[in-house]
């Protein structure tokens, strides 16, 4: 780099973090001009940037963390600290950054995509073979278009620490819930949602995903790039779907392991592909799931929804039933109702919550643990309630006794009384008639 950053410093190393613990493992060093964290690393390379380890550990498997074999030479609690550090981003305080991450772009004031190429005298995109020219002075080279668009700002690295830090703790990547995958892997549809504009809405497809078991969601070319905490915190415990999310460059990426993909769409397509309500295309996936085949729905962007070019590469269109006159649904929405469409083709459903104090239940009358109650039961009250009825002369004149006799037994089956409400109304017959003798 040209400029010298402002926060460069000497070559010699010091140690930095106000709180206990993180002092002496995370140590600042000067890397190409700038203040960095570093924390021990294995021979021989000697310190590594912490930034560096924390992206290396995002994908290490619980075991390797709690046996400590992730290529650092920091014992379990240090490497806690390290976290820590990172996680609660102390390095805003210690002003050092990590390159690649959205706080170094900060640092340079990259606020916008377009101060980033001001800042360059040339970004470079190898698989397009095309050039975008700034004003500035530094050289950048990305894959494409897509790499980019989602690379230009860095990545939240003090996020990927978090994930990190809970696996290190808790020893599995979700949050607030224990959660086990409702089905195996392939055995429901994937969630792909194609360039969505705000982190928060992926979240709340996150929380509809959980609601109804589906746990594979696929982003492509996100535009607040990925990962992203705001998800994180708009799907409200499905933090699990959100850690195991994958980001993709284009729609061809994300399908590729699909066998049968539908897409849905508000707007009437020019396309000669079959074209499905939610229910018609659940019970597809369904029936191709169960034959071992793969299967995808496409959703589009909050604001314009698919292409025409990205609906040709579906299988099947999808149109929710709704009022013609309003017709658009939030991205949450589309993708809930096509979760609760899959789902009620499963056994795996529950009516509601189950938990250890709350038992399965099935459709139909709920009784608890009382038992409907026997015809004799029935009788018995028919007869109790017709005699309490003859005492008070309730069937004058008397021609008439035999049809209200009749209508009264017809109401109270229809009510599907249980044997403690039979107990509970001749308690009040009795009670009645022991009231009038008194009376009288």
């Amino acid at each position: 780099m040209d400029d010298e950053p402002e926060h460069a410093v000497g070559s010699e190393a010091s140690q930095i973090g106000p709180e206990s613990g993180s002092e002496t493992i995370v140590r600042c060093a000067e890397r190409d001009g700038w203040r960095v964290p570093t924390v021990c690393g294995p021979p021989p390379d000697g310190d590594q940037i912490l930034g560096d380890l924390v992206f290396k550990l995002r994908d290490v498997p619980v075991s390797r963390l709690e046996e400590g074999d992730f290529g650092a030479v920091l014992n379990h609690d240090e490497l806690d600290a390290a976290l820590v550090y990172c996680a609660e981003r102390r390095c805003e305080a210690d002003h050092v950054t990590c390159p690649g991450c959205r706080m170094r772009a900060k640092q340079l004031g990259h606020h916008s995509i377009q101060d980033f190429i001001a800042d360059h005298a040339e970004i470079r995109l190898t698989r397009e073979v095309a050039v975008i020219n700034g004003s500035g002075s530094s050289k950048r080279t990305f894959a494409d278009m897509d790499a980019f668009t989602q690379g230009w700002s860095g990545r939240e690295t003090w996020y990927l620490a978090r994930r990190v830090l809970r696996k290190l703790r808790h020893g599995l990547p979700k949050t607030g819930q224990n959660i086990n995958p409702l089905a195996g892997v392939g055995e429901t549809p994937a969630i792909i949602l194609v360039e969505p504009q705000l982190a928060d809405n992926i979240g709340m497809v996150a929380r509809a995903m959980g609601n109804f078991g589906l746990d594979d969601l696929r982003l492509v070319a996100p535009r607040d790039g990925w990962p992203n905490e705001k998800a994180r915190v708009a799907a409200a415990g499905a933090n699990f779907i959100i850690d195991a999310g994958s980001s993709h460059g284009a729609v061809t990426n994300a399908v590729g392991d699909l066998q049968w993909v539908c897409a849905t769409t508000a707007r009437q397509r020019h396309l000669r592909k079959p074209v499905m309500t939610p229910q018609q295309a659940a019970e597809e996936m369904s029936r191709r799931i169960a034959s071992g085949q793969r299967c995808g729905v496409l959703f589009g962007r909050e604001s314009s929804g698919l292409s025409s070019d990205e609906l040709a590469e579906a299988d099947a269109l999808v149109m929710i039933p709704v009022d013609s006159r309003f017709a658009s649904l939030n991205l949450a929405q589309a993708v809930l109702l096509m979760g609760y469409a899959f789902m009620l083709t499963t056994d795996r459903y529950s009516l509601g919550r189950v938990t250890s104090l709350e038992k399965p239940i099935s459709e139909g009358l709920k009784i608890g643990k009382d038992v409907p109650a026997t015809k004799a039961e029935l009788v018995g009250l028919f007869e109790h309630l017709e005699a309490a009825l003859d005492d008070a002369e309730f069937f004058a004149p008397q021609h008439r006794r035999p049809s209200v006799v009749k209508n009264l037994r017809t109401m109270l089956t229809r009510m599907t009384l249980t044997s403690q409400e039979v107990r509970t109304w001749r308690g009040i017959v009795a009670t009645l008639r022991r009231g009038s003798a008194k009376g009288s």
